[in-house]
């Protein structure tokens, strides 16, 4: 392990995995490619009040649709587990104990009472941030306070407590940031954080610290948010004796609204009409569904791809990149420090870029898929056709079959627009006369649709802007589509001929009952 990268992404099973956290996990893992080491997840349920039943199976599930491996994790152990908190507990108390015996952490045995008036007391001081800190715990209940034999009384009588660090009063803090610099926090800034919980669950300070180090961790990549509790990491390792062992540190951008005012939420998501998870959710609680990046039609290199420039560039114009080709080409140098704006458009436009490059055999097996859905048939052969066809005019896979049904059935409806502007009666003896001879054409390729029309404009002295549009309503119902002609080879002479003559007879029964 000595030298080797080592990353991990620590999400909490609270609920779904947020856009922004996959992000953070995509990051941690091209940085750990990139440099030959390894990605672990590692779970980080202390707060056992907040877990929620089949998170931590969504955040797999999340990860591996996203082609986001991890070499260790509860679902791929490795030599360093466990790799769910809850099962470490032991662990850490070794630890906060040790800090206590070293005259570094403390007991505090306040009461939720004694905590309310301290904080009370310090606002009436007109203190702006009332704090447990190196001030403040002079004046409350806990082993700085008490005597040896009382702390030892109220531990055996099982008196609840928690393990608080003992901040210093003047010490400045220092750390390297990788994406930020240098980070300069003076410790009166700082609290006596707890280590230790009274139902004897470590807090995240102290867990992730004890975790990173015993599972060698060598650089420690997290969301921003996470900035502000550095300082107090660091002197954590500092005062356990790790502080040559220490992991770098990077903070990475926040993940903003789209209009820059704030961080992304869930909220934004919904009132936006987007997805902010990469897989629908239903609340076990409330049965509430949220919606996915997945089952809204993305595909998992185009979402991968976009999210990997949110906060992150190569230096140049490129913009496509494969999942490979992003570790080969990730560095922390390249990594922004401002907030990055989500952009859903820009999010869309990759995955349609994306979509129309798909093998044609790809499109069509989403195509029979959502036909069958629907209790349709078709042929792969034909499938392969409209695929083709629609491949470029697509965002999303389910749109193959959405804006195709024309192919597969006659136009209910005729598109009113199209029809008030373009059905004329000279267009109609086109369509009838173009009706008639192709009925029983012998070929009728995307080339001879076009002559065959053709001539039969001629012999009205028309021309092809008069009357296509009528053509394409009558065929397919709509006002605008891919080529006339290739969709007429794909429908077949008799099938074209048959819809025209049913679209005279509805669309001049409609005209005429106006």
């Amino acid at each position: 392990m000595e030298n080797k990268v080592r990353v991990r992404f620590a999400p909490s099973p609270t609920g779904p995995l947020h856009i922004g956290g996959v992000r953070t996990a995509l990051f941690n893992y091209l940085f750990a490619k990139h440099n030959g080491g390894d990605f672990l997840v590692r779970i980080e349920d202390t707060d056992q009040s907040r877990f929620v039943e089949g998170a931590e199976e969504y955040i797999r599930q999340s990860l591996e649709w996203a082609g986001i491996v991890a070499d260790e994790a509860p679902w791929n152990p490795g030599d360093c587990g466990p790799y769910r908190q809850s099962e470490r507990k032991e662990i850490y108390k070794e630890y906060a104990e040790q800090l206590v015996k070293d005259g570094l952490a403390y007991y505090a045995f306040d009461t939720s009472e004694e905590l309310e008036e301290m904080r009370e007391r310090l606002k009436a001081a007109r203190v702006n941030t009332p704090q447990y800190n190196s001030m403040t715990r002079t004046q409350m209940t806990n082993s700085l306070t008490l005597s040896e034999e009382e702390v030892k009384e109220r531990i055996e009588s099982g008196a609840p407590y928690v393990i608080r660090l003992k901040v210093p009063k003047k010490e400045e803090i220092r750390l390297n940031d990788m994406v930020r610099g240098w980070v300069m926090v003076h410790s009166h800034t700082i609290d006596d954080k707890i280590l230790m919980k009274s139902d004897g669950m470590p807090t995240y300070h102290l867990a992730n610290v004890v975790d990173d180090h015993l599972m060698g961790i060598t650089h420690v990549i997290r969301g921003e948010e996470w900035l502000p509790s550095a300082p107090l990491h660091v002197l954590l390792y500092k005062y356990l004796g790790w502080e040559d062992t220490m992991p770098r540190f990077a903070h990475l951008p926040l993940l903003l609204k789209p209009d820059g005012n704030g961080k992304l939420s869930k909220r934004d998501g919904d009132k936006m009409g987007f997805a902010v998870f990469p897989l629908e959710w239903k609340d076990p609680q409330s049965g509430d569904i949220s919606r996915g990046f997945k089952e809204d039609g993305f595909l998992a290199d185009a979402f991968i791809n976009f999210l990997s420039f949110l906060g992150w560039n190569p230096g140049d114009e490129r913009e496509f990149f494969t999942l490979q080709e992003l570790c080969d080409e990730f560095t922390m140098e390249r990594v922004t420090k401002a907030g990055t704006k989500f952009d859903i458009d820009k999010a869309k436009w990759f995955n349609q870029q994306y979509l129309k490059n798909r093998p044609d055999a790809e499109l069509a097996e989403y195509l029979i898929a959502d036909m069958t859905t629907e209790g349709k048939e078709t042929t792969p052969e034909k499938a392969l056709l409209v695929a083709n066809q629609l491949k470029e005019r697509v965002t999303f896979p389910q749109e193959i079959w959405r804006d195709g049904r024309f192919y597969f059935e006659k136009p209910q409806e005729y598109d009113a627009k199209t029809v008030k502007k373009k059905w004329k009666p000279e267009g109609v003896a086109v369509l009838q006369e173009y009706a008639s001879t192709i009925e029983n054409a012998e070929s009728f390729t995307a080339d001879d649709a076009k002559d065959i029309f053709m001539k039969v404009l001629e012999n009205h002295e028309m021309k092809i802007g008069q009357v296509m549009p009528a053509l394409r309503v009558a065929i397919s119902g709509k006002g605008g589509g891919p080529d006339l002609m290739i969709m007429q080879e794909i429908l077949g002479n008799k099938e074209v001929a048959e819809r025209i003559n049913i679209a005279i007879e509805k669309i001049n029964k409609l005209k005429e009952g106006n």
